[in-house]
Protein backbone atom coordinates (compact mmCIF):
# COMPACT_ATOMS: atom_id res chain seq x y z
CA UNK A 1 0.00 0.00 0.00
CA UNK A 2 1.09 3.16 -0.86
CA UNK A 3 1.46 6.04 1.87
CA UNK A 4 1.00 9.98 1.01
CA UNK A 5 3.15 12.12 2.49
CA UNK A 6 2.26 15.69 2.95
CA UNK A 7 4.93 18.25 2.50
CA UNK A 8 5.77 21.48 4.67
CA UNK A 9 4.45 23.91 2.01
CA UNK A 10 1.75 21.98 1.53
CA UNK A 11 0.43 21.64 5.50
CA UNK A 12 1.32 25.04 5.94
CA UNK A 13 -0.70 26.44 2.75
CA UNK A 14 -3.85 24.13 3.98
CA UNK A 15 -3.63 25.10 7.80
CA UNK A 16 -3.89 28.78 6.32
CA UNK A 17 -7.15 27.93 4.28
CA UNK A 18 -8.32 26.54 7.77
CA UNK A 19 -7.91 29.29 9.40
CA UNK A 20 -9.13 31.95 6.79
CA UNK A 21 -12.50 29.80 6.64
CA UNK A 22 -12.83 29.40 10.30
CA UNK A 23 -12.13 33.39 10.76
CA UNK A 24 -15.08 33.85 7.91
CA UNK A 25 -17.39 31.34 9.50
CA UNK A 26 -17.03 33.07 12.90
CA UNK A 27 -17.45 36.88 11.47
CA UNK A 28 -21.13 35.53 10.04
CA UNK A 29 -22.66 33.86 13.13
CA UNK A 30 -21.29 37.42 14.91
CA UNK A 31 -23.39 39.29 12.13
CA UNK A 32 -26.01 37.52 13.80
CA UNK A 33 -25.06 38.46 17.06
CA UNK A 34 -25.24 42.29 16.20
CA UNK A 35 -28.23 43.28 17.57
CA UNK A 36 -27.73 42.42 20.81
CA UNK A 37 -24.27 43.65 20.67
CA UNK A 38 -23.04 45.24 23.92
CA UNK A 39 -20.28 46.63 22.19
CA UNK A 40 -21.37 50.46 20.69
CA UNK A 41 -19.55 51.30 17.37
CA UNK A 42 -18.76 55.53 17.58
CA UNK A 43 -20.69 57.64 14.89
CA UNK A 44 -19.03 57.81 11.87
CA UNK A 45 -16.15 55.43 12.70
CA UNK A 46 -14.79 53.77 9.59
CA UNK A 47 -11.50 53.26 10.66
CA UNK A 48 -9.56 52.95 14.24
CA UNK A 49 -5.64 52.97 15.28
CA UNK A 50 -5.55 49.63 17.68
CA UNK A 51 -2.93 50.21 19.78
CA UNK A 52 -2.55 46.42 20.33
CA UNK A 53 -0.49 45.10 23.35
CA UNK A 54 -0.12 41.60 21.71
CA UNK A 55 -1.56 39.38 19.16
CA UNK A 56 -3.61 37.22 21.66
CA UNK A 57 -5.29 40.10 22.97
CA UNK A 58 -5.89 41.81 19.55
CA UNK A 59 -6.74 38.81 17.61
CA UNK A 60 -10.71 38.62 18.66
CA UNK A 61 -11.03 42.47 18.67
CA UNK A 62 -9.65 42.30 15.35
CA UNK A 63 -12.09 39.70 13.99
CA UNK A 64 -15.11 41.74 15.44
CA UNK A 65 -14.01 45.10 13.68
CA UNK A 66 -13.70 43.52 10.55
CA UNK A 67 -16.77 41.66 10.83
CA UNK A 68 -18.52 45.34 11.73
CA UNK A 69 -16.79 46.80 8.58
CA UNK A 70 -14.48 48.93 10.56
CA UNK A 71 -11.03 48.85 9.36
CA UNK A 72 -8.42 48.20 11.87
CA UNK A 73 -4.80 49.71 11.91
CA UNK A 74 -2.91 47.86 14.63
CA UNK A 75 -0.06 49.61 16.59
CA UNK A 76 2.35 48.12 18.89
CA UNK A 77 4.37 50.63 21.06
CA UNK A 78 5.09 48.76 24.44
CA UNK A 79 8.05 49.90 25.62
CA UNK A 80 7.24 48.12 28.94
CA UNK A 81 8.08 45.20 28.11
CA UNK A 82 11.60 43.25 29.61
CA UNK A 83 13.57 41.81 28.43
CA UNK A 84 14.40 42.81 24.48
CA UNK A 85 13.56 38.81 23.36
CA UNK A 86 10.26 39.29 24.83
CA UNK A 87 9.58 42.26 23.38
CA UNK A 88 11.01 40.79 19.95
CA UNK A 89 8.59 37.63 20.73
CA UNK A 90 5.42 39.56 21.16
CA UNK A 91 6.10 41.90 18.22
CA UNK A 92 6.71 39.15 15.73
CA UNK A 93 3.36 37.07 16.74
CA UNK A 94 1.64 40.72 16.10
CA UNK A 95 3.17 41.03 12.66
CA UNK A 96 2.06 37.41 11.84
CA UNK A 97 -1.01 38.54 12.67
CA UNK A 98 -1.92 41.23 10.99
CA UNK A 99 -0.29 39.67 8.01
CA UNK A 100 -2.25 36.68 7.94
CA UNK A 101 -5.44 39.17 7.60
CA UNK A 102 -3.62 41.73 5.36
CA UNK A 103 -4.18 44.57 7.71
CA UNK A 104 -1.70 47.39 7.96
CA UNK A 105 0.95 47.07 11.50
CA UNK A 106 2.54 50.29 12.59
CA UNK A 107 5.44 50.20 14.65
CA UNK A 108 7.94 53.09 15.87
CA UNK A 109 10.54 50.95 16.85
CA UNK A 110 13.09 52.06 14.11
CA UNK A 111 13.02 56.18 14.46
CA UNK A 112 14.23 58.74 16.49
CA UNK A 113 13.51 58.40 20.41
CA UNK A 114 11.39 55.22 19.44
CA UNK A 115 15.16 53.51 18.68
CA UNK A 116 14.71 49.76 20.17
CA UNK A 117 11.71 49.70 22.22
CA UNK A 118 12.26 52.84 24.23
CA UNK A 119 12.42 50.67 27.54
CA UNK A 120 15.36 52.86 29.10
CA UNK A 121 13.06 55.82 28.54
CA UNK A 122 9.82 54.13 29.79
CA UNK A 123 11.88 53.21 33.04
CA UNK A 124 12.81 56.95 33.36
CA UNK A 125 9.16 57.63 32.90
CA UNK A 126 7.79 55.04 35.88
CA UNK A 127 10.61 56.22 38.44
CA UNK A 128 9.71 56.21 41.75
CA UNK A 129 6.62 53.86 40.81
CA UNK A 130 8.70 50.39 40.98
CA UNK A 131 7.68 49.49 43.97
CA UNK A 132 3.85 49.92 43.03
CA UNK A 133 1.49 47.33 43.35
CA UNK A 134 -0.16 45.58 40.06
CA UNK A 135 -3.33 47.95 39.10
CA UNK A 136 -1.46 50.95 40.95
CA UNK A 137 -0.32 53.72 40.28
CA UNK A 138 2.64 52.17 38.20
CA UNK A 139 0.19 50.73 35.76
CA UNK A 140 -2.07 54.17 35.41
CA UNK A 141 1.56 56.20 34.30
CA UNK A 142 2.48 53.06 31.67
CA UNK A 143 -1.40 53.38 29.99
CA UNK A 144 -1.10 56.71 29.60
CA UNK A 145 2.34 56.38 27.91
CA UNK A 146 1.78 54.24 25.34
CA UNK A 147 -2.13 55.67 24.86
CA UNK A 148 -0.37 58.73 24.54
CA UNK A 149 2.12 57.37 21.50
CA UNK A 150 -1.11 55.71 20.00
CA UNK A 151 -2.68 59.28 20.01
CA UNK A 152 0.03 60.83 18.77
CA UNK A 153 0.12 58.06 15.53
CA UNK A 154 -3.46 58.48 14.85
CA UNK A 155 -3.33 62.44 14.74
CA UNK A 156 -0.26 61.88 12.23
CA UNK A 157 -1.90 59.14 10.43
CA UNK A 158 -5.49 61.12 10.07
CA UNK A 159 -7.18 58.47 11.99
CA UNK A 160 -10.41 60.09 14.25
CA UNK A 161 -10.46 57.15 16.50
CA UNK A 162 -8.26 54.78 18.51
CA UNK A 163 -8.50 52.77 20.87
CA UNK A 164 -6.73 49.75 22.66
CA UNK A 165 -6.61 46.03 23.30
CA UNK A 166 -5.34 46.47 27.10
CA UNK A 167 -9.48 46.80 27.53
CA UNK A 168 -9.75 43.12 26.84
CA UNK A 169 -7.21 42.13 29.52
CA UNK A 170 -9.02 40.63 32.56
CA UNK A 171 -5.80 41.42 34.64
CA UNK A 172 -6.26 45.13 34.04
CA UNK A 173 -8.31 47.57 35.44
CA UNK A 174 -10.65 48.93 33.27
CA UNK A 175 -11.39 51.83 34.83
CA UNK A 176 -7.62 52.75 34.53
CA UNK A 177 -7.55 52.09 31.13
CA UNK A 178 -10.16 54.24 29.72
CA UNK A 179 -9.06 57.08 32.04
CA UNK A 180 -5.67 56.54 30.32
CA UNK A 181 -7.00 57.18 27.09
CA UNK A 182 -9.25 60.16 27.64
CA UNK A 183 -6.06 61.79 29.24
CA UNK A 184 -3.88 60.70 26.05
CA UNK A 185 -6.79 62.09 23.67
CA UNK A 186 -6.79 65.32 25.22
CA UNK A 187 -3.44 65.69 25.72
CA UNK A 188 -2.88 65.01 22.12
CA UNK A 189 -5.63 66.98 20.79
CA UNK A 190 -4.35 70.04 23.01
CA UNK A 191 -0.33 69.91 21.27
CA UNK A 192 -2.31 69.75 18.09
CA UNK A 193 -4.11 72.85 18.36
CA UNK A 194 -0.94 74.70 19.38
CA UNK A 195 -0.01 73.40 16.61
CA UNK A 196 -2.46 75.36 14.59
CA UNK A 197 -4.75 72.61 13.93
CA UNK A 198 -5.27 69.47 12.21
CA UNK A 199 -6.86 65.77 12.67
CA UNK A 200 -8.46 65.84 16.52
CA UNK A 201 -8.54 62.36 18.03
CA UNK A 202 -11.15 60.30 19.96
CA UNK A 203 -10.75 57.56 22.75
CA UNK A 204 -12.49 54.59 21.90
CA UNK A 205 -13.90 53.67 25.52
CA UNK A 206 -14.91 50.26 25.44
CA UNK A 207 -14.87 46.76 27.08
CA UNK A 208 -13.20 44.70 24.91
CA UNK A 209 -14.44 41.34 26.82
CA UNK A 210 -17.95 41.84 26.00
CA UNK A 211 -20.05 40.10 22.99
CA UNK A 212 -18.24 36.61 24.03
CA UNK A 213 -14.62 38.70 22.78
CA UNK A 214 -12.98 36.95 26.15
CA UNK A 215 -13.97 33.33 24.87
CA UNK A 216 -13.46 33.78 21.05
CA UNK A 217 -9.66 35.24 22.12
CA UNK A 218 -9.08 32.22 23.84
CA UNK A 219 -10.30 29.80 20.67
CA UNK A 220 -8.23 32.36 18.45
CA UNK A 221 -5.11 31.68 20.73
CA UNK A 222 -5.14 27.40 20.14
CA UNK A 223 -5.88 28.01 16.18
CA UNK A 224 -3.03 30.47 15.04
CA UNK A 225 -0.83 28.79 18.24
CA UNK A 226 0.23 32.26 19.35
CA UNK A 227 3.07 32.62 21.92
CA UNK A 228 1.49 33.47 24.91
CA UNK A 229 3.24 35.07 27.95
CA UNK A 230 2.84 34.24 31.40
CA UNK A 231 3.49 38.29 32.45
CA UNK A 232 1.56 41.17 31.51
CA UNK A 233 5.27 42.96 29.80
CA UNK A 234 7.52 45.13 32.87
CA UNK A 235 10.01 43.30 34.96
CA UNK A 236 8.12 44.99 38.12
CA UNK A 237 5.53 43.05 37.13
CA UNK A 238 7.80 39.49 36.60
CA UNK A 239 9.02 40.01 39.84
CA UNK A 240 5.35 39.84 40.91
CA UNK A 241 4.95 36.27 39.12
CA UNK A 242 8.13 34.60 40.35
Amino acid sequence: MSTFVVSEPCAIFWGKILIIGNFYDHIEKMKQKEKNSAIIIPEGCERVLLHSCCAPCSSAIVEWLLSHEIEPIIYYYNPNIYPLEEYEKRKTESQRHAASLGIQWLSDDESGEYSGNGHETWLHEVNGLEHEPERGRRCEQCFYIRLLAAARKAQACGIRYFATTLASSRWKNLDQVNAAGLRAAAKANEENALRGGGQSVVFWAQNWRKDGLQERRNQLLKEYQFYNQQYCGCEFSMRKEQ
